[in-house]
């Protein structure tokens, strides 16, 4: 199987959750007892991925670096780049573009959260389909609000719209995409929009004029979140501490799926939850390494 390297954007100014971000990060604000950022950077370990680029901003890069390191924690390998101003999405595979070489790639974006049955099998899935581009959609009761995908009785994508006022499906397109090493090139030839934004839509335009976008749908029992604005940030941490209290487990913890993946033994594992023996998590990381779960 082709290799497969990972993105995180994690950059913009986040003014919809102003004043909580006029001094920090978004994706380093608190999700229950998580860093935003571990929730995106789970989906992509869940996937297989090792490698990862983190894109941000010049203001809070070196946060990411200080909060994250260089990856080897958990048996990965984790570069920085800087994005120095938000011109759009697709911007992330001409910032990467020596990262990615020739591999193909994932991007998530850094403040959406994925959590569900069957979900690890569905991005496995889409890691393994190396010659087209994945995409997902999430079934929303107001596809008015997003970016609705069309889906023929193949799976593949026949029309794309941002909030359409008449949509075609209640299929919305969350903030993860799996595409082929030739995003590179279709990101470098698309034109920037109206707002002066290489947007996302039109690199899956692109694939789609192609008939090489897929799309996954997540369906019931998978849960979604895009914690871009106070609401959802609420709603996000409440979801996630109702899953770690009623269930014991943790939620998208990067040292379970670590070690779940082969990716560090017992004993690194123990060393890692000696650094937070003092907390719930903590313990579940030591419980997790004695097998009491």
């Amino acid at each position: 199987m082709k290799q497969r390297k990972g993105i995180i954007l994690a950059g913009g100014s986040a003014t919809r959750l102003y004043p909580l971000t006029l001094a920090i990060s978004k994706q380093i604000m608190p999700v229950y007892d998580k860093p935003m950022i571990y929730y995106p950077l789970s989906v992509l370990m869940e996937a297989e991925i090792r490698e990862v680029l983190i894109i941000s901003t010049p203001r809070d890069i070196v946060t990411f670096e200080n909060l994250l390191g260089d990856g080897s924690q958990w048996g990965m390998h984790f570069e920085y780049k800087i994005q120095e101003k938000p011109n759009g999405l697709a911007e992330a595979f001409l910032i990467g573009e020596e990262f990615i070489g020739n591999s193909n790639v994932t991007m998530i974006l850094g403040d959406n959260m994925f959590y569900g049955e069957h979900l690890v099998e569905i991005l496995k899935r889409a890691n393994k389909r190396e010659d087209e581009a994945t995409i997902f959609g999430y079934l929303v009761k107001d596809p008015t609000a997003y970016g609705v995908v069309e889906i023929d009785q193949d799976g593949h994508a026949v029309s794309i719209e941002e909030k359409p006022e008449i949509p075609k499906s209640n299929y919305a397109v969350p903030g993860l995409y799996f595409y082929t090493n030739e995003v590179v090139k279709i990101a470098k030839a698309i034109q920037p929009s109206a707002r002066g934004e290489l947007e996302i839509t039109s690199v899956n335009e692109e694939y789609m004029k192609r008939g090489k976008l897929k799309v996954e749908k997540l369906g019931r029992g998978i849960t979604w979140f895009d914690t871009g604005t106070h609401d959802a940030l609420l709603e996000t941490a409440s979801f996630v501490q109702t899953i770690e209290k009623r269930q014991g487990m943790q939620v998208c913890c990067p040292e379970e799926i670590a070690y779940n993946n082969g990716w560090i033994n017992k004993q690194e594992l123990l060393a890692l939850s000696e650094k937070y023996i003092k907390t719930e998590y903590g313990m579940y990381l030591k419980e997790l390494a004695e097998n009491k779960y």
